[in-house]
């Protein structure tokens, strides 16, 4: 009987000694070389940038140990900064990042200029010019008089704003500008009635308007009015027309035309490790079925979605490493992204010959933004 037992503990041993051999290659796909402690910086608490992120930092932790600590900001300068000083690993952050890789608008100034950087993955959502639902404005064109927030130091909301109005070929001059300090802040003045516009997603912030009494309203887009896109994707040709069917306060049986573009963008500067970045998008790919149902906008960080161009900036070459060994990646795409490369050096080039005449000439501010611009479109002939 002795004999019997210890033959069925050998082959018990036996058993498990080959189910753990056979779990040898998951765990070794699964590997991921990331430190283990991370600063991310973000959008401001409460917002769709905040609520992925931070949905992401804890599938990661979960599944790989990783620590994050987020970052928050209400400004662009104030997610940027962190990532260029390198006090941060990524950035998620939004239009932000074509604005600072080509110097334009704030980051036309002496303490900035031109950046480099790259992107690690790139959300789609929809982005929207929204009012309270009993404020009695239906159309974009009905803002003329009324008060539209902008908030200080933030041109990724800034410049589309003016891009919504130019839809309407509304300026500035035809508003009532109501400065704020975050992007938080302008949900508050919806909701306390101190502003009549803002701008944000429509998986984001604006959930407290759309359940509070007020209810939300979103200017519509639609893609039909061809001169009002053409005066709009002047401003921001990043800009796409979409029939959005999600969202706080959206009707799935009602679409709404709205707009699409990238947010938020897992942004890392381009002298980032290669090896960092794999690892990185490598995590966030793997951990996916974690966090995915997380928030209603989570599926798009799918990498067949958010692994693709374009984007506001050239994806890094950590990333395409990755991408192309999940079959994402394709020749198109990286004829794209060699040629956004290209152009971003022929950018930074401009500015440092740029530079030393706008400092003899003594320009600053504003003065120097227009200069810039002016001297960008001369160059690529735009």
């Amino acid at each position: 009987m002795k004999r019997g037992i210890m033959k069925f503990r050998f082959l018990m041993i036996g058993v498990v000694f080959l189910l753990a051999f056979a779990c040898v290659p998951a765990l070794a796909a699964d590997k991921i070389k990331l430190p283990n402690y991370m600063h991310w910086s973000c959008y401001d608490v409460g917002s769709g940038g905040y609520i992925q992120a931070s949905a992401i930092a804890d599938g990661i932790l979960k599944k790989f140990n990783a620590r994050v600590r987020l970052i928050p900001s209400g400004t662009s300068i104030g997610r940027l900064f962190p990532l260029v000083a390198g006090r941060v690993s990524v950035g998620w952050l939004a239009t932000e990042v074509a604005f600072a890789t080509e110097g334009d608008y704030d980051f036309a100034s002496y303490e900035w200029g031109p950046q480099d950087l790259r992107v690690v993955l790139a959300h789609p959502t929809t982005h929207a010019l929204y009012v309270a639902g009993d404020s009695g404005i239906k159309n974009v064109s009905d803002l003329k008089g009324k008060r539209v927030a902008w908030v200080v130091g933030n041109p990724s909301l800034n410049v589309k704003v003016t891009a919504y109005l130019a839809f309407a070929d509304l300026t500035w001059d035809d508003v009532k500008k109501v400065e704020f300090p975050s992007f938080g802040a302008t949900i508050k003045g919806l909701l306390s009635g101190h502003v009549d516009a803002a701008s944000g997603t429509v998986l984001g912030g604006v959930v407290r308007l759309a359940n509070s009494p007020k209810g939300v309203h979103y200017l519509p887009f639609p893609a039909a009015d061809k001169e009002g896109w053409a005066r709009m994707r002047k401003i921001a040709p990043f800009l796409a027309p979409v029939k959005e069917v999600q969202g706080h306060g959206i009707d799935p049986k009602k679409p709404v035309e709205l707009i699409r573009y990238r947010y938020p963008i897992a942004t890392v500067r381009a002298d980032a490790s290669e090896d960092f970045v794999y690892n990185l998008i490598k995590a966030i790919d793997l951990s996916f079925p974690l966090y995915e149902k997380a928030h209603v906008a989570m599926p798009w960080w799918n990498i067949k979605y958010a692994g693709v161009p374009p984007a506001d900036a050239p994806f890094h070459k950590g990333a395409i490493k990755y991408l192309k060994e999940k079959g994402v990646w394709t020749d198109e795409y990286q004829a794209w992204n060699d040629k956004l490369v290209e152009r971003l050096k022929k950018v930074r080039a401009l500015w440092k010959e740029f530079l030393p005449k706008a400092q003899a000439k003594n320009i600053k501010g504003s003065k120097l933004q227009k200069y810039w611009m002016a001297e960008k479109r001369k160059a690529f002939g735009e």
